[in-house]
């Protein structure tokens, strides 16, 4: 009878690598010295970084953008829903040319498009060449996170991966906290323009560091060109990955993560129309630093997260004599996924809502970090899970779980505001709180079911060997 023991995959897979097969698998992974391997986390988590920085600081600069260009907030707006669209699914495409060949072209592809989008941005004369260079600029972006984290699969190891994809997220997830202060002190003393100047430039820089430095990570005879033995461009189908989806066990931790996610956009995104507005700060620059504290505890949450999952799978293996069940990594979430989140959303509301003064600003910042501590816990130790479980697809896998999330986070990002107006802060909040728990309640019920439902659809799921 199967249970939360089960190792993974079918019966008839073998469930210890044998001990040539061990030494092989431990082999691929030491191609890379340690200070190789911090340089390319280095390099990735910079590509990942700029994703974030292309959304985030482009936000303060709204209303000097609609005035330059004669048009409304609103329609420039626009450009932010556009971009959160087009990173998801420019992911996609991304993904499926890094899983066939390889991550570097891939690098420099796709930041030759950020760069022409970018420099296309800063020269932007009227909306609708502003709307063109931002989907470009957007689709260049995406590959920071999907192909970043098939770069971490390929040199990190199992027992080591949560503690190597902690530190990546924690160094992404500084973006959202610093490049709206980044992007509104530029636009102040400069222009909005001097921004997507500076993310050209920077791209400019990262290409070439890529093309003279950075060695291919992709394992030897894992791409796609090299297992079909062809050479040239082959046209993919970049909706390829979405197909993952049509797993339980992706959808369900898919679906855990987004509702997770979704308490973190709704603390950070409408802080100028809750705490700012409550605490009479007006000051663009001032606002843009109310989110520090979120990124802070984005960047505190996402390593101990996952160096302590890392320890839970590596300790529960050797209990089973050497057995793997990749749920284990998912077992230190309770505490941040059933508590820190939920409550975060609670008290964030109820003081926004009957506090006054410093002491309610006080609580707002404490709460927006244990809730950027909490959501970044359960995001990067569920993004390690899923590379563990899709080694060989771990770009695609993330790329699809973007791609879903995305389009959910943004849909409702669009009923937050009216919510807020309608029925007030505190009532929206415990709602969000309510979704927080089912997916604490979702990433339970994997843990207890997930030989099951990786035994329902089988989309190629890891094994020790290839992990």
């Amino acid at each position: 009878m199967a249970s939360e023991e089960t190792p993974l995959l079918q019966d008839t897979t073998p469930l210890l690598a044998s001990e040539e097969a061990q030494d092989n698998h431990a082999s691929v992974y030491e191609r890379f010295t340690p200070v190789q391997k911090r340089a390319i986390v280095s390099h990735a988590t910079f590509s990942g970084l700029t994703t974030l920085f292309v959304s985030g600081s482009f936000i303060p600069s709204i209303p000097q953008i609609a005035l330059e260009l004669g048009s409304t907030g609103a329609i420039i707006s626009l450009a932010v829903s556009l971009s959160v669209f087009a990173t998801c699914f420019g992911g996609l495409f991304w993904a499926s040319y890094s899983a066939y060949y390889g991550r570097k072209p891939v690098y420099l592809l796709s930041s030759l498009v950020l760069c022409a989008g970018s420099i296309g941005v800063a020269a932007a004369q009227s909306v609708p060449q502003l709307m063109a260079f931002r989907l470009f600029q957007a689709l260049g972006s995406a590959s920071g996170l999907a192909n970043s984290m098939g770069v971490i699969s390929d040199i990190y190891s199992l027992e080591v991966r949560g503690t190597a994809t902690g530190i990546f997220y924690a160094g992404v997830l500084i973006g959202p906290a610093i490049a709206p202060v980044i992007g509104g002190l530029i636009s102040e003393a400069w222009s909005w323009r001097t921004m997507q100047a500076a993310i050209f430039f920077s791209s400019v820089i990262f290409f070439m560091v890529t093309l003279l430095l950075l060695p291919e990570t992709i394992h030897p005879g894992k791409s796609g060109a090299e297992k079909a033995q062809t050479k040239g461009f082959v046209f993919l189908n970049p909706l390829k990955s979405l197909t993952l989806i049509r797993s339980p066990l992706i959808l369900l931790i898919t679906v855990a993560g987004t509702m997770n996610l979704i308490s973190d956009f709704f603390l950070v995104t409408p802080v100028a129309f809750t705490v700012a507005k409550k605490y009479n700060i007006s000051n663009q620059a001032v606002i843009g630093a109310l989110l520090i504290p979120d990124g802070l505890g984005s960047m505190v949450g996402a390593p101990i997260t996952g160096y302590l999952s890392d320890r839970i799978v590596a300790r529960r293996r050797k209990a089973r004599g050497g057995v793997w069940v990749p749920e284990d990594r998912l077992r230190g979430l309770h505490f941040s996924s059933f508590f820190l989140i939920p409550a975060s959303l609670l008290i964030a509301g109820w003081a926004t809502t009957y506090v006054d003064g410093p002491f309610g600003l006080s609580i707002n910042l404490f709460c927006l970090f244990i809730n950027g501590f909490g959501v970044d816990s359960v995001f990067t130790t569920i993004s390690a899970y899923g590379v563990d479980i899709l080694h060989d697809r771990s770009a695609e896998v993330t790329a699809g779980m973007m791609a879903y999330r995305g389009t959910v986070v943004s849909l409702a990002l669009t009923g937050l505001l009216p919510s807020i107006e309608t029925i007030g802060l505190l009532p929206t909040y415990a709602i969000t709180a309510g979704f927080s728990w089912v997916g604490a309640t979702i990433v339970l019920c994997v843990i207890w079911y997930g030989d099951r439902l990786r035994a329902y659809v089988d989309i190629g799921f890891s094994t020790v060997e290839n992990n």
